[in-house]
C-alpha cells in the first residue's frame, strides 16, 4: 500500500494481509534513512495479533525516513517509510522532519490522507509478497476513511461509540451504524438501549450482549454514583508501583489477540467438559515400532501422532462434531474438512496452526505436517493463513507433566481434545493389578450443537483407539 507525497518520494503504509488486521507492532527496522532498497527487499518484520511477518518494500529507492520506531503499534493504511523512488536527494524545501520527530508532531499524517483517493482507486495493493489483495471494503475497518488523518478518525470513532454525540462532518459516513450481529441488535432493542451509546469491548470494535448488559446497568444506578466514574481522573498516581516487586507487560499481539478470543469463547459458547482415563501401553510400543519402520525415516513420531489420528478417525465415525455454530444465520454448519489445530506455546503466547485437510493424509503425511508446524511455531515463523479455518484443536497439556485440564475452545470450533501426561500407573490388566502406561484426555465441546452423547461418543472413540491402536485399521 503506497501513497506519492510528491513527484519523487511514495510513502509504504502498514498493510492489510487479508486476515482481517487491524493493527500491527514493529518489531524491527532492517533499513536506515538513506540506505538503498530495492523491490522486494524486507525492510522490517511487524508482529500482527497472529503471528509475526516481514514486509518487502514494492520498488527501487532510497530510504528517506522511518515514520515509526521499533515498538511502536500502527494502524493498517498508515505510512511507515517513506522512500525516494528517483535515486536522488530531495529538494531543501521539501525535505521531512527526522524520522523521530515526525510521530510526535503528528504532521505526516493530513498529507499522507490527502493522497490517499489515488492510491485507493489503484484497485489494488501490496501486501506480504507482491500484489493482489483488492481495498477492503470491510465496515470494521472504518479508520480507513480516506480523507480523515489516522488520529483524528480514531478519536472520533472512540467519541461516538461512547455516546458523545453523533459523527461529525469529518468522520467516515460507515461510523453511522455500530457494529453488532443480529441478535446483539435484537437484544438492545428489547431493552431500549441505543447501541451508538455503547462501548464495544469485541473484537474489531463489535457491540457484545456483554456490552449491551452493561450498558443498562449503568442506566439503572443511582444518579450519585456519578461521581466515583470520574475517579480514574488521577490515573498517573494510580500506576506508581513497587518496580523491583512488580513487573508490568503491556497486552498487545498474540498475547491481547488470544484474550480477547479466549474471553469471546467462554461467554459466547456453552462448554462442558468430559473426561476419560484410558490404558495406552500398547499405543506406545506403536510408537516405538514406528520409530523403526523406515516409512517414518527422517520424521518425528510420538504420542501425539497417533493420538492425532485417533482423533481424526473419531471425527470420521461421528461428523457431527466436527461443526460450527452461524450466530448470524442461526445455522449449524457441518465441516466435511478437518483442519486440525494443534496448540503451541511461544515466546510471544498461545497459538493454534492447523494441518489443513488433515483427514485426509496417512499417517506419514500427518507426521510430516506435525513437524513443519511444530518447528515453524517455535521459530515464530507461523503465517496468519496457517492460524486460519481451524475446524477441532488438540492441546497437549501433559508435556508440563499435567494429568489433565478443561480447555476452551478455539472461536469458531466446536471442540478440542485436551490430552495430560502419560504416566506408569497401577492398572488392573487381564485381571491383574500391573504397572501400565495411563493417560487422561478430557474433551470440551460447544454444547449449542454438541450434545452430551455426541460428546461422549467422541471421546470414548478416541480413548478405544488409544487403547487397541488396531482400531486405527478396522475403524478407518
Amino acid at each position: 500500500m503506497t501513497t506519492m507525497t510528491e513527484a519523487s518520494v511514495r510513502e509504504f503504509k502498514m498493510p492489510d494481509v487479508g486476515e482481517g488486521l487491524t493493527e500491527a507492532e514493529i518489531l524491527k527496522w532492517y533499513v536506515q534513512p538513506g540506505d538503498t532498497v530495492t523491490d522486494g527487499q524486507v525492510v522490517c518484520e511487524v508482529e500482527t495479533a497472529k503471528a509475526a511477518v516481514e514486509l518487502p518494500i514494492p520498488y527501487d529507492g532510497v530510504v528517506r525516513a522511518l515514520h515509526f520506531p521499533e515498538g511502536t503499534t500502527v494502524d493498517v493504511g498508515t505510512a511507515i517509510i517513506a522512500v525516494d523512488v528517483s535515486g536522488g536527494a530531495a529538494p531543501a524545501a521539501d525535505q521531512p522532519a527526522p524520522a523521530a520527530e515526525q510521530p510526535a508532531a503528528g504532521q505526516p499524517a493530513a498529507p499522507r490522507s490527502a493522497e490517499e483517493p489515488k492510491a485507493e482507486g489503484s484497485g489494488r495493493q501490496p501486501v506480504l509478497v507482491g500484489y493482489g489483495v483488492a481495498t477492503s471494503s470491510t465496515r470494521r475497518r472504518p479508520r480507513k476513511g480516506p480523507e480523515v488523518p489516522v488520529q483524528q478518525a480514531s478519536t472520533a470513532i472512540q467519541t461516538e461509540l461512547n455516546g458523545h454525540g453523533a459523527a461529525t462532518p469529518a468522520a467516515p459516513a460507515g461510523l453511522e451504524r455500530p457494529l453488532a450481529k443480529p441478535p446483539v441488535r435484537k437484544l438492545a432493542k428489547d431493552l431500549g438501549v441505543d447501541l451508538t451509546t455503547v462501548v464495544p469491548t469485541g473484537p474489531d470494535g463489535i457491540i457484545t450482549r456483554e456490552d449491551v448488559h452493561a450498558a443498562v446497568a449503568r442506566a439503572q444506578a443511582p444518579r450519585q454514583e456519578a461521581p466515583v466514574a470520574a475517579a480514574p481522573a488521577p490515573a498517573p498516581a494510580a500506576v506508581s508501583y513497587d518496580t523491583a516487586r512488580e513487573t508490568r507487560i503491556p497486552v498487545k499481539g498474540v498475547r491481547k489477540a488470544t484474550a480477547a478470543a479466549m474471553v469471546g469463547s467462554a461467554f459466547t459458547a456453552p462448554h462442558v467438559t468430559e473426561f476419560v482415563t484410558v490404558d495406552v501401553t500398547r499405543t506406545m510400543k506403536l510408537v516405538e515400532e514406528l520409530k523403526q519402520d523406515k516409512e517414518f525415516a527422517g520424521l518425528r513420531v510420538n504420542p501425539l501422532l497417533l493420538i492425532a489420528k485417533a482423533l481424526l478417525v473419531a471425527i470420521k465415525r461421528n461428523p457431527d462434531i466436527n461443526a460450527s455454530w452461524d450466530e448470524a444465520a442461526q445455522e449449524i454448519v457441518v465441516k466435511h474438512y478437518v483442519n486440525l489445530g494443534i496448540a503451541a506455546a511461544t515466546p510471544r503466547g498461545l497459538i493454534v496452526p492447523n494441518i489443513k485437510d488433515a483427514h485426509a493424509k496417512t499417517l506419514p503425511q500427518l507426521a510430516e505436517s506435525l513437524g513443519e508446524l511444530v518447528s515453524t511455531a517455535r521459530d515464530g515463523k507461523t503465517s496468519p493463513a496457517a492460524m486460519q479455518g481451524g475446524t477441532v484443536t488438540i492441546t497437549n497439556v501433559g508435556v508440563f507433566g499435567v494429568d489433565t485440564g478443561t480447555p476452551l475452545l478455539n472461536p469458531g470450533e466446536s471442540a478440542i481434545l485436551a490430552v495430560g501426561a502419560i504416566k506408569l500407573q497401577p492398572w488392573v490388566h487381564k485381571g491383574k493389578v500391573k504397572p501400565r502406561q495411563v493417560t487422561t484426555l478430557a474433551l470440551s465441546f460447544d454444547h449449542r450443537l454438541v450434545d452430551g452423547e455426541l460428546g461422549s461418543k467422541v471421546l470414548a472413540d478416541v480413548a478405544a483407539i488409544l487403547e487397541q491402536p488396531k482400531r486405527l485399521i478396522t475403524w478407518a
